[in-house]
């Protein structure tokens, strides 16, 4: 087994340990579901961060190679893009971290997006989810990204719940990977 399968292995564990929960919740697609993931309760963790920093890297690294960026939307994406920003300054493979608001700023800038300070329009990047339901959140950032003149190369998740959130991405033209899927916690 190599260093990195261990690792995903690992995490898996923390994850399913940490951050699952089996009761009725309501999503934030608005669905109900009996299978409830909060990744930041491991993720904020120093193993977890670490761990999801390395992994969330090689899959970006993987699947959007010229990216020079990678973010999402506020709250979810912000610890993940920071890990894996870490991560690529460690590997000198630089992604620079960025967050989409929910809303733009209030005052000064009116900014929808933090970070990407000094990337050129037209510059390639990763977008970052902790859990994809629908794919409409992630959806959200990509059109708030591309109308600040980036391009978006693929989208990179800790989990896919497995719920039509991947079939929605490529059917708008982008790739999904992710490090776990919703059946890896059923075993």
């Amino acid at each position: 087994m190599s260093v990195l399968e261990e690792e995903k292995r690992r995490l898996l564990q923390l994850l399913a340990a940490q951050s699952v929960e089996h009761r009725r919740v309501v999503l934030a697609s608005g669905r109900e579901s009996n299978f409830y993931v909060d990744c930041k309760r491991t993720v904020l963790t120093a193993e977890g961060h670490w761990l999801t920093g390395r992994l969330l890297f090689a899959l970006a690294k993987q699947l959007a190679p010229q990216a020079v960026g990678i973010g999402g939307m506020t709250m979810g994406a912000d610890p993940l893009a920071s890990a894996v920003s870490l991560m690529s300054h460690l590997a000198q493979q630089p992604l620079h971290a960025f967050y989409v608001r929910k809303e733009p700023k209030g005052h000064g800038t009116n900014r929808w997006i933090e970070g990407l300070f000094g990337a050129a329009k037209g510059a390639r990047l990763a977008m970052v989810e902790d859990v994809v339901t629908t794919g409409g959140s992630t959806l959200k950032a990509i059109e708030r990204v591309e109308e600040a003149g980036y391009v978006v190369d693929a989208v990179v998740a800790m989990v896919d719940r497995q719920e039509g959130g991947k079939e929605a991405l490529e059917a708008r033209g982008y790739c999904l990977g992710s490090l776990f899927v919703k059946s890896d916690f059923q075993k």
